[in-house]
């Protein structure tokens, strides 16, 4: 059997703030923006993965309800929520730093490789990671 994750519910405020950010200032890829309203007002699917990823996406969620605002850049109780791993460290950190993401803790190097925290436009934090340096000789 295989199975994988194919998308993950993140919860928006807006729709189209949330395609904004997470493709101008992250760089992922917009996969689908489908109107669903002709069931339920106002409703849309939208998935964004980041760029080079084949599997997993995120369903950006509209909240609907008052308990789901709530929740609204708090999905994980103010914990790191989402680990966005990189081939290159430097750059991306470069090119989200020049887009205006917001960093909560500086880079670091870390057995597991090298790793700053980040804040997304909702307030979820997410890790960004690279990959361990090489063994010293």
């Amino acid at each position: 059997m295989r199975q994988h994750l194919a998308a993950v519910a993140l919860l928006v405020s807006d729709y189209d703030e949330a395609i904004a950010y997470y493709t101008n200032k992250l760089g992922f890829e917009l996969l689908e923006d489908t109107d669903l309203s002709a069931t339920q007002p106002g409703k849309r699917w939208v998935r964004v993965r980041p760029r080079g990823a084949t599997e997993t996406s995120f369903l950006l969620a509209r909240a609907s309800s008052p308990v789901q605002l709530a929740a609204v850049g708090n999905q994980s109780g103010g914990r790191v929520f989402l680990f966005l791993s990189t081939d290159d460290f430097a750059r991306d950190f470069t090119q989200m730093t020049k887009a205006g993401v917001k960093w909560v803790r500086s880079p670091s190097r870390e057995t597991y490789g090298t790793v700053a925290v980040f804040e997304d436009l909702y307030g979820n934090h997410w890790d960004l990671i690279g990959p361990p340096e090489p063994p010293s000789p």
